[in-house]
């Protein structure tokens, strides 16, 4: 499903601030070296991101799920001087083209790549967090979510990327459902229903929920 005509996205874009050459190269060299090249966050997602950053002047940022490193720098520009990217991802096989691209930004000594199972790093990490992005594997959402809660600070913001699915959230009556649109609707709900947040479900690009700590 697509959420808005092609030609109203490209209008959209065509007056978003443009991506600088290394966002174009991050973006040409995903689709032709790395599988399911879709995960990209893209220009209009990634600006979104980076103006949230910069509105909202977080200290400490969670990402979880790096990819190719679209998402965290646009994050990371965001950021004030003495603000830090923490971003985690259960794929080495990207390391080497991902710590490539963070080198090359200039703002490297803003991000804290780790490389592992988020499930496990995420208990390690002894600090709080001002923003957190989930962009990582649709069946932990939840699990992911109830990890950082706690150590969100009031006031600070949860974004979850994909929360519509390509419209798979839109299930039919007697229609069976695969385990990530399931995760999903189970996600969405959870955050619905959770007394501790506010939230607001945006469409942009495959829907993203907002979540800010009460």
């Amino acid at each position: 499903m697509e959420f808005i005509a092609p030609e109203l996205l490209a209008y959209c874009e065509n007056h978003t601030t443009e991506e600088d050459g290394l966002l174009k190269h991050i973006t040409r060299e995903t689709h032709t070296k790395v599988l399911m090249p879709r995960m990209l966050s893209g220009h209009l997602q990634g600006k979104t991101l980076e103006m949230l950053v910069k509105l909202l002047n977080p200290k400490v940022i969670l990402e979880i799920g790096t990819y190719t490193g679209y998402s965290g720098l646009c994050l990371a520009r965001g950021l004030g001087e003495k603000g830090k990217l923490i971003t985690l991802d259960i794929n080495d096989e990207l390391e080497t083209m991902v710590r490539g691209f963070f080198e090359k930004s200039g703002i490297s000594h803003k991000i804290d790549y780790r490389l592992g199972n988020a499930m496990k790093l995420i208990p390690e990490i002894d600090e709080n967090f001002d923003m957190v992005f989930i962009d990582a594997d649709k069946a932990n959402y939840t699990n992911y979510y109830n990890l950082v809660i706690d150590k969100v600070n009031p006031g600070g913001i949860i974004l979850a990327d994909n929360v519509l699915w390509s419209g798979k959230i839109l299930v039919e009556r007697g229609k069976k459902i695969d385990k990530d649109t399931q995760a999903l609707l189970d996600f969405n709900q959870m955050v619905q229903n959770d007394p501790r947040v506010e939230n607001v479900l945006l469409p942009i690009r495959d829907g993203l929920m907002m979540a800010r700590k009460l």
